[in-house]
């Protein structure tokens, strides 16, 4: 007996870790757009290379939203701020570089490595882990190491050859459509600097506070506003740059740079309550420790194949939402001010639109304490704008994508019960007076088109489809929100809404047409025409919008004429010929037929499926789905990563489940990957989910127990999961019987 117990116990320490499958080089490469670099989970520091964006006018400059690329073979510098998996590039704030020699002041050009600052690069000098990254630059021959607490970001520069060693600071800097307004850098002594960038491009009015020490004191220091000298140790202007000299026989440095989106006084507050010494291992380590926490919370068995996608799609989710405030509470509000000592946690970087789908149902099963910090951060980001929040960036609202995204992940946290109910009768404050009311001129007034005439006029505006279909799957969530709230004017009020999407049905040519003010149909329609920014609907065409009502598919499938009618239109979609207009957009890609999986609205298409009984078809779809689009290879996400929606997609997926209807409580089957998955939830409860005979051919369940009874229905809710227990698929090479009696929608 003691030879097991010890056998047991050695091959778990032999075990691989999960941490050791998570490859953060995939989706860097190719519409990916991933943020590689140093950062711990949901912290507000990203520390990272950036590179030359390439052609950004021609729009191929797309690929380095994050500020990295894969393909690309030189480094810049190292910003203190980036995106992951976005459509549009910014922030990159704060770069530093370590040099040698000559002191330029300007980036290099593409090929051109002695035309200014910056250093070609070898992907096999280059490493980056959970929490770490580093890379040798042969031009200045200096190896960089990079770590980072929740706000402050850790430098080591080891310096094999030095020759005027210096760090340049490029205030400057930026990417994408960021260009700086206000930039300013003093030294307050010879280890010590302060300043600040405030910047405008996608996020418009962006201030970045810093402060920067060393553990080695300056040999001296130059000030330049872009590549004009400034005397004094202070310097104000649009394009500020300093440079740190250190001693000739310099070997290494460290340095620290916190952050703070209030003040210099709150960047050196973050400094010494995060990171008061100078042992660069030590938070190397507690950086690496916080993310084995977050892989810790579930564990699969399965292919090593499948583990490293699993993992790392687990690692993108842990990047945004992102810190927001000082280490005192203290934090930027849309409106610009400074609010004092915050009782909440505030986040940033929401991209809801996308987001709504399956982060965020994921992270109520994962973080379900997070939820109440989320929702603070949406309410009252929204009051300070006067209008809902919909992509928040840094203290901005972009108005970016469609509908009213925050009120679907706000009512989810409520139905779940994760947030208070004070915070919940602020938010049908909000909510409600913000989703019936134009309320800011950065938008056209949808609301009043909604409220008067019940659709959004087409020759008003475009991608007005779009726009009334998110703001029904929000307006249905709400509704259930208003109802469970007592409020049952309110809740009749939003029903109605939830159905205004059928307004936009034409029985004719069976699609969801733009319809214009006199309430007659658009007069062109071509199903397959996707121009970006041009046409009735956003990032799609009608055919990829057919399907964009996830809160009522019973009502679809009527509305569409049917369920044999619905399969066979179905059946259509996943087979047409994948042609898209000339001026689609980017984002539409990993085409089957004209089902995209590179953007959202396509992403619960295949679950319809099973709302017709026909789980067979939702099986095969989802496994060619994960087979085909995620690879862990550099270029293993088709489509851009999306702030965690594409990485949460595949895992809801691997595991067999899926939040079809967001506004709703319930996960439907599809066709589960891992052999194995223990989930860890709140107090220290187990989720177990088995799939037994699982294998490639195997794809169709053929029963499903729940705690060892069966389940005679194809769907399980979100609190019979958080109480912990067994759910156990059992796989095999047909349909079964068990899929066609099993209940497939909630009554």
């Amino acid at each position: 007996m003691k030879k097991w117990i010890w056998l047991l116990a050695l091959l778990s320490c032999t075990k691989k870790e999960a941490i050791h499958f998570v490859d953060p080089y995939i989706g860097s490469k190719g519409h990916g757009h991933v943020f590689v670099g140093a950062n711990v989970p949901f912290g507000a520091v990203q520390l990272g290379p950036s590179q030359i964006m390439r052609h950004w006018d021609e729009f191929s400059g797309w690929d380095w939203t994050s500020g990295y690329n894969y393909i690309s073979e030189e480094v810049l510098g190292f910003t203190h701020t980036h995106l992951s998996g976005t459509g549009i590039g910014d922030l990159n704030d704060i770069l530093l570089l370590p040099a040698n020699g000559k002191l330029q002041l300007s980036p290099m050009k593409i090929g051109e490595p002695h035309s200014g600052y910056g250093s070609p690069i070898s992907k096999k000098n280059e490493k980056v882990e959970p929490g770490y990254y580093e890379v040798f630059l042969p031009k200045y021959e200096v190896l960089a190491e990079l770590t980072t607490t929740e706000r402050v970001g850790f430098h080591k520069y080891s310096f094999e050859n030095p020759d005027r060693p210096h760090v340049l600071i490029d205030l400057k800097f930026g990417i994408g459509w960021d260009a700086p307004t206000a930039t300013r850098l003093e030294q307050i002594n010879d280890t010590l600097w302060v300043g600040h960038r405030f910047s405008t491009g996608w996020a418009k009015d962006q201030k970045v506070f810093f402060a920067l020490t060393t553990n080695v004191p300056a040999e001296r220091f130059e000030l330049y506003d872009d590549e004009k000298p400034v005397q004094g140790k202070e310097g104000f202007g649009k394009g500020m740059k300093g440079v740190i000299y250190f001693p000739s026989k310099l070997k290494e440095v460290k340095i620290k740079v916190a952050l703070s989106p209030v003040s210099y006084d709150n960047a050196r507050l973050n400094m010494d309550k995060e990171l008061p010494h100078w042992n660069f291992d030590v938070i190397k380590k507690e950086a690496e420790k916080k993310w084995k926490t977050e892989f810790d919370k579930i564990n699969i068995e399965a292919a090593d194949s499948i583990k490293t996608i699993f993992y790392t799609a687990l690692y993108h989710t842990r990047f945004a939402p992102s810190l927001f405030n000082d280490v005192n509470g203290d934090y930027r509000g849309a409106d610009q001010k400074v609010y004092r000592e915050a009782k909440f946690k505030n986040y940033t970087v929401f991209s809801l639109w996308d987001t709504y789908r399956s982060l965020h149902p994921l992270l109520t099963i994962t973080d379900p304490n997070k939820s109440e910090d989320f929702v603070q951060s949406l309410l009252h980001q929204s009051e300070q704008q006067n209008a809902l929040a919909m992509w928040p960036l840094h203290g901005n609202e972009t108005f970016t994508m469609v509908g009213n995204p925050a009120m679907i992940v706000i009512a989810d946290a409520y139905r779940k019960g994760l947030i208070k109910l004070g915070t919940a009768y602020k938010a049908f404050e909000t909510l409600y007076k913000f989703s019936n009311t134009p309320t800011t001129t950065e938008l056209p007034p949808f609301q009043k088109y909604i409220r008067d005439l019940s659709w959004i006029p087409a020759d008003s505006t475009h991608e007005t489809v779009a726009w009334a279909m998110e703001y029904a799957v929000a307006d249905g969530a709400f509704a259930d929100m208003a109802d469970k709230l007592g409020q049952k004017e309110a809740a009749k009020y939003y029903s109605k809404r939830a159905q205004l999407y059928k307004n936009y049905f034409d029985p004719v040519t069976g699609f969801f047409r733009g319809k214009r003010a006199d309430s007659t149909f658009s007069e062109t329609f071509d199903p397959f025409y996707a121009a970006h920014r041009e046409n009735d609907y956003i990032e799609g065409n009608a055919w990829q919008y057919l399907w964009m009502v996830p809160h009522q598919i019973p009502e679809l499938i009527k509305l569409i004429g049917g369920p044999q009618k619905t399969e066979a239109r179905l059946d259509q979609f996943f087979a047409l010929d994948q042609k898209l207009d000339s001026k689609a957009s980017n984002d539409i890609t990993g085409l089957i037929g004209q089902y995209a999986h590179g953007n959202e609205p396509s992403h619960h298409i295949a679950y319809i499926y099973s709302y017709l009984g026909k789980h067979y078809k939702t099986a095969e779809k989802v496994r060619e789905i994960m087979s085909r689009f995620y690879s862990t290879q550099a270029d293993g996400l088709v489509g851009n990563e999306d702030v965690g929606q594409m990485s949460a997609w595949y895992i809801f997926n691997a595991l067999g489940l899926y939040p079809v209807d967001p506004s709703k409580d319930f996960f439907v089957f599809g066709s589960p990957v891992v052999q194995q998955a223990i989930i860890k939830l709140p107090k220290d409860k187990i989720l177990k989910i088995t799939a037994k005979k699982n294998s490639d051919k195997n794809k169709y369940i053929q029963d499903v127990k729940w705690n060892g009874n069966s389940l005679g229905k194809w769907f399980i809710s979100y609190q019979e999961l958080m109480q912990g227990g067994e759910l156990e698929f059992t796989m095999g090479p047909q349909p079964s019987e068990w899929m066609k009696k099993a209940q497939y929608i909630p009554q």
